[in-house]
């Protein structure tokens, strides 16, 4: 017993000095990140997610066979940690039971049967692997770029926890060892089929076993620290700290000192975005190690589903690489912004050539033209593979997010892609000055006009002409406040104003609530453009500017509710100018006729006898939860509802967001035809939106398709404007 004794603990003591010396590196260079405002408080839901995220695996489970295989996995190793409890025991007491409930049968059983269900698990895994090998199917699987190998070393070492865990079970049993009675199925099997062994080579055949399980596990330990699987440890750290409710929704606004920047009175020493690796945040560095390169963004992202360079998951691996790279810069700069101060000139002096020339390559640029892989750089530990003359970040990958919230919505550790590509586009823009160049009219229009279409205020009403019902605006009357029996702000948008086919939707919107008897008005020449598409672009000063000038005009008219017809004006209203100081009760067009369908204030009563396919709209969908209210009204008129084959919270992309309106699509198949080419394979006569965004980017698609004789007589229609048919004869 002393041998066994002595041989395990020394295992232990020597492998896990690697691994706690690996633990401090990691919780030091995570600590040497810059501050994160907010991510510690409202400890209830912090504590809510833990347990419906990390111990429920909620966002695991969107994938049935996988999310069941990593149920299989994860609760399996939290019951066997009872099994690592009694394998130290059993170094000094040969039958050693945990206190209290060791030798109840009901755990004997529990761990057997878990550790039958990680080996389910694992081969559930390795099929997987094998299906989606990306040495076969390329792009087209979502493990491209992922460190394959490295995935293999773990499921092969999940195997010998389980293996060795039965062997010296086995042994105990054989022996009368075991501390349960009944119960332990597989170890009272094992242990019958060693009963031919002598008792001697029994005690040895469960030392050797026990020194193996003990080796193994802390080498497990030991090759998560150093690898992918770093996520065991780091992702429910990352859940706890991420933006709650939702990572999607609102964008973060620039800190400085734990307070958003005052933009009319900017510091100069203020970090406007992310232009090099460290001027990310410690929950940003988390966020990387957290990465399990699953891949579900990277299948998701109709970026990467159109044949462009961007894939979340690549981004978040090459960001996280580069972290390992610079770590020695980053740990001896704590914390220091780049290029500024004697602190970084000292840090430069202390790390080798190779490190310096990682932390003065260029952050963000064109790898146009380069034969390399989009995922090309580094290993894991941060060694470079090639590319050395190649920016870290792919400009080209960059620019073609859409935003859409997919790869946000999809990853089951909570990464927030999207903050780190709009933090890199905001310093590109704002101080790089290097941005693709159809925006900079989109930016002026927006600065001069009040509109990203540069358009004249003067004609914002001119859609009141072509109604015949009156529709009030606001300072007509001389109001200087909305008055009390106005029931709802009509935001019409800059599309619902400029936008011919958004200006069906206003229309019908307007008619629909007039005939719902509800009491509205409009802005008119006093609206403007919220900034949504200036701050998805990067160009947060632009969002300022308008953001502080919007909620200064709605605070001072003492706006109330405020419905829209654009899910990125309702975002921006009522996710993002709470942090300009403006609290709006904001609802959607869809959410606002649904209730007065249901409240029998709207009463279809022309039935649409036609087949409808209804497209969710990302910001309506992903990031403001809203599904059900645009189906609701589209059964409500009659007519027959098919859905898409990605739908809901899978739905794809019309290709317009994150500012991609206003942008080219040069590379690759346009995401707006992938997304056409689905709702028409629907056999639908009609599809339907929410979003003029949508309504614009799938009219282009399905007239495209009509030129080429395909989709004939099928129509891109609001939901109002079906909802308005339906409701008059």
């Amino acid at each position: 017993m002393v041998l066994r004794a002595v041989v395990g603990i020394l295992i232990t003591v020597a492998i896990l000095a690697f691994a706690g010396k690996r633990l401090w590196f990691l919780v030091s260079l995570a600590r040497s990140g810059k501050p994160a405002v907010g991510r510690l408080v409202d400890p209830t839901a912090r504590v809510t997610a833990e347990a419906t995220e990390v111990l429920g695996q909620r966002k695991l489970l969107k994938w049935t066979v996988p999310g069941l295989a990593h149920v299989f996995a994860f609760w399996g190793f939290l019951v066997l940690g009872l099994t690592i409890l009694e394998a130290y025991g059993a170094l000094f007491v040969p039958d050693f039971g945990i206190p209290l409930v060791g030798g109840w049968p009901v755990i004997g059983f529990m761990e057997d049967l878990f550790g039958v269900l990680v080996l389910v698990g694992v081969i559930i895994f390795a099929i997987l692997r094998l299906t989606n090998n990306p040495a076969k199917l390329g792009r087209a699987s979502r493990f491209f770029g992922s460190h394959t190998k490295g995935a293999w070393l773990i499921l092969f070492m999940i195997f010998l926890v389980v293996a060795t865990l039965f062997l010296y079970r086995g042994a105990q049993a054989a022996l009368g060892n075991l501390p349960f009675e009944s119960g332990a199925f597989v170890s009272d099997w094992i242990g019958s089929l060693m009963s031919g062994l002598s008792e001697s080579q029994l005690v040895w055949l469960e030392t050797v076993g026990i020194w193996l399980q003990i080796a193994v596990i802390v080498s497990f330990l030991l090759i998560v620290l150093n690898s992918k699987h770093l996520h065991i440890g780091a992702a429910p750290v990352n859940v706890y700290t991420s933006r709650r409710p939702n990572a999607l929704g609102p964008l973060l606004p620039i800190y400085y000192q734990g307070k958003p920047v005052d933009f009319e009175d900017p510091p100069d020493d203020a970090a406007f975005g992310k232009g090099h690796i460290a001027d990310f945040t410690w929950k940003n560095m988390v966020d990387f190690m957290a990465c399990t390169e699953c891949g579900r963004c990277q299948s998701q992202c109709p970026a990467w589903n159109t044949e462009k360079p961007l894939s979340p998951k690549l981004m978040i691996m090459n960001l996280r690489d580069t972290m390992f790279t610079q770590a020695p810069y980053l740990l001896a700069a704590k914390g220091e912004h780049p290029g500024l101060g004697e602190l970084h000139e000292q840090a430069l002096a202390s790390v080798s050539a190779e490190v310096r020339a990682e932390v003065e390559r260029p952050f963000i640029g064109s790898r146009e033209g380069s034969e390399h892989a989009p995922d090309d750089g580094y290993t894991f530990d941060g060694h470079r593979t090639g590319g050395a003359e190649l920016p870290i970040i792919d400009q080209d990958a960059l620019w073609s997010c859409t935003t859409c919230g997919a790869c946000v919505n999809q990853c089951p550790v909570d990464i927030e892609h999207i903050d780190h590509f709009v933090d890199m586009r905001r310093y590109q823009v704002m101080i790089a000055t290097e941005f693709p160049s159809e925006l900079n009219g989109m930016f002026k229009n927006v600065e001069n006009k009040g509109n990203p279409w540069g358009m004249n205020a003067s004609t914002r009403n001119a859609w009141i002409e072509e109604v015949d019902f009156d529709v009030r605006v606001f300072g007509m009357d001389g109001e200087e406040a909305i008055p009390e029996d106005v029931d709802y702000l009509f935001w019409v948008g800059c599309a619902g104003a400029f936008e011919d086919r958004a200006k069906r939707t206003t229309k019908a919107v307007a008619e629909l609530l007039h005939i719902a008897g509800v009491q509205f008005m409009v802005l008119g020449e006093g609206e403007t453009c919220t900034g949504d598409p200036a701050r998805r672009a990067g160009n947060e000063f632009l969002f300022q500017m308008q953001g502080m000038q919007n909620v200064a005009m709605l605070n001072e008219i003492k706006a109330r509710k405020i419905v829209v017809t654009c899910p990125h004006c309702l975002n921006t209203l009522k996710r993002e100018y709470p942090q300009l100081g403006g609290d709006y009760e904001v609802v959607h067009h869809t959410q606002l006729l649904n209730d007065l369908v249901k409240a029998g204030r709207l009463t279809p009563v022309a039935p649409v006898a036609q087949t409808v396919t209804y497209h969710d709209p990302c910001y309506l969908g992903r990031h403001n939860d809203v599904y059900i209210p645009p189906r609701d009204l589209i059964e409500a008129t009659g007519a027959t509802k098919v859905e898409m084959a990605r739908t809901a919270d899978k739905s794809f992309c019309c290709g317009a967001g994150g500012a991609r309106m206003w942008m080219e699509e040069k590379i690759g198949s346009q995401v707006n035809k992938n997304r056409g080419d689905e709702a028409i394979g629907t056999g639908a006569a009609k599809i339907a939106v929410a979003c003029p965004f949508c309504s614009v980017m799938l009219n282009d698609a399905v007239t495209s398709r009509q030129s080429e004789g395909i989709a004939e007589g099928v129509e891109v229609v609001d939901v109002a404007t079906l909802l308005l048919a339906a409701s008059k004869r």
